[in-house]
């Protein structure tokens, strides 16, 4: 038999799987994956219109072949270091894949789809280290995520209409709000604030709880009010001594203000400093290669001398922009 038959049987096999299984799994599993039998109702219709769809997606082998290859490394004679791991050691991979498929996603191509495979890696492992504990397993996460996704978007699977995204934020708002009713009656309350994780990026978590907390009421009146803000929380800071806690204290919340400032224009703040950093690091780059074309090493050339650099290195890039039409870089 040569590899293509070979895939023709396995494919074969996973559509007949697939469609022996049908919707009971739902009702089935609702129990241990946390997820309500109305829910699962909710979740097995939306299958079924979406199966009925013309140009639907029909079964995914490579995604068994790539569970069933993650289960084996975490076998007895698998990987060593595989088997090894555990939810807590895996934590700062899961976070480092995410943020270089999040680089990859600007470039696109071949190099995204192989970033995004290194974070559905993160996502299996950690789904064998719950299965290999009794925990969960891939079908609940995966259970779990769809009726979540069904449950969030009754304008597609359900009676709600929504025209355009603003609309949709308020559906999405309104589903949250009743979750956390939902969870407070179930003997777990829970704050307008507390979904929001604390091990996000700082600038990330600003954006995401001050949004929260200006839906609810708590907002400026105009962004000039927020511009006041801002220069009250600066004179704060510049009362502190220098290099104190206090002072540190105080530039978090200059950097609160600015945030909210980015909010009121419509800006991401995480996205716009990255775009920041991201341009001073083409900048300096430009910066190396002017000094190395002249036999020079940036270390040691002084504020003048690399002030001129950068002032070359802007206009290189202004030219270069203007050339593309791409407007003038600042």
């Amino acid at each position: 038999m040569d590899k293509d038959e070979a895939r023709g049987k396995d494919e074969a096999r996973d559509k007949d799987d697939v469609a022996g299984a049908g919707d009971e799994v739902w009702g089935a599993a609702a129990a241990g994956a946390g997820v309500a039998a109305g829910e699962c109702d909710a979740a097995a219709r939306a299958e079924e219109q979406s199966r009925a769809r013309a140009g639907a997606p029909g079964t995914h082998p490579e995604f068994d072949r790539l569970v069933r290859t993650v289960w084996r490394l975490r076998q007895p004679d698998g990987c060593p270091w595989d088997r090894a791991q555990t939810h807590e050691s895996l934590r700062r991979d899961m976070v480092e894949e995410a943020y270089e498929a999040a680089d990859a996603a600007l470039e696109g191509g071949a190099h995204l789809a192989e970033e995004l495979g290194d974070v559905l890696m993160q996502v299996l492992l950690n789904a064998q280290v719950a299965a290999d504990a009794g925990e969960f397993t891939i079908d609940d996460v995966c259970r779990q995520i769809n009726a979540k996704l069904v449950r969030r978007h009754p304008h597609v699977f359900g009676d709600a209409a929504a025209a355009d995204a603003g609309a949709v934020a308020a559906i999405w708002d309104d589903v949250k709000r009743r979750e956390r009713e939902g969870r407070a009656d179930a003997g777990a309350p829970e704050g307008l604030l507390d979904s929001v994780p604390r091990s996000l990026p700082a600038l990330l978590q600003c954006q995401k709880i001050s949004t929260r907390a200006a839906r609810a009421g708590f907002e400026w009146a105009s962004v000039d009010d927020v511009w006041d803000q801002v220069a009250s929380e600066r004179r704060e800071f510049e009362d502190e001594e220098r290099g104190s806690e206090e002072a540190a204290e105080e530039f978090g919340d200059v950097l609160f203000s600015l945030v909210n400032v980015a909010r009121w224009e419509g800006i991401d703040a995480e996205a716009a400093l990255d775009a920041s950093n991201r341009k001073f690091r083409r900048r300096w780059s430009a910066m190396e290669r002017m000094a190395r074309e002249e036999g020079l090493e940036l270390d040691g050339l002084g504020a003048e001398r690399l002030n001129e650099l950068w002032r070359r290195a802007k206009l290189e890039e202004r030219a270069g922009d203007a050339g593309t039409g791409s407007g003038r870089a600042e």
